[in-house]
């Protein structure tokens, strides 16, 4: 039965006499209250705000195409501002921020081998999959799914 349903049948005993005016309206509080109060979730029971927020952390890495450094700094601020909120966004950012400090360790390499030629095809891969990781975690965590990246070096655990 639907909250309005519900109000409807409060509003039928209260006309028949059945409840007074006022256990009507402390009632209808009651009803109205919960529609505050419930969240939309998904078959699994993760709130659809954390696989949002997880989705955004995941996609912020792409910030930085558009400002210098953004794309290291907003993943963090979205992860810091919600960790406390969700234990599942708080793992999001874990993947993320592991992620982007390994990218900067693996690119460090590239240019170490740069001399050796080795490094230019292994920045180009790392370039490829900095862009396609973020894409998988952004649809995983949309999902419901933490995904933790592929060659991450775990510094959060």
């Amino acid at each position: 039965m639907s909250i309005t349903d519900e109000i409807a049948k409060l509003n039928e005993l209260k006309k028949s006499g059945a409840i007074t005016e006022e256990e009507f309206d402390t009632a209808k509080a009651e009803l109205l209250k919960q529609i505050a109060v419930e969240k939309p979730k998904t078959e699994d029971g993760v709130l659809k705000d954390e696989n949002m927020w997880g989705m955004f952390v995941h996609l912020s890495q792409f910030a930085g195409y558009l400002m210098p450094y953004m794309g290291f700094v907003l993943p963090i601020v979205l992860w810091q501002i919600n960790k406390d909120k969700s234990g599942i966004i708080d793992m999001h950012g874990k993947n993320v921020a592991n992620w982007m400090i390994s990218a900067v360790i693996y690119s460090i390499i590239c240019f170490i081998l740069f001399p050796l030629l080795i490094g230019i095809p292994m920045f180009i891969a790392l370039v490829i999959i900095g862009i396609i990781f973020p894409i998988i975690g952004s649809i995983k965590a949309n999902d419901g799914i933490v995904w933790e990246y592929p060659m991450a070096i775990k510094f959060f655990k």
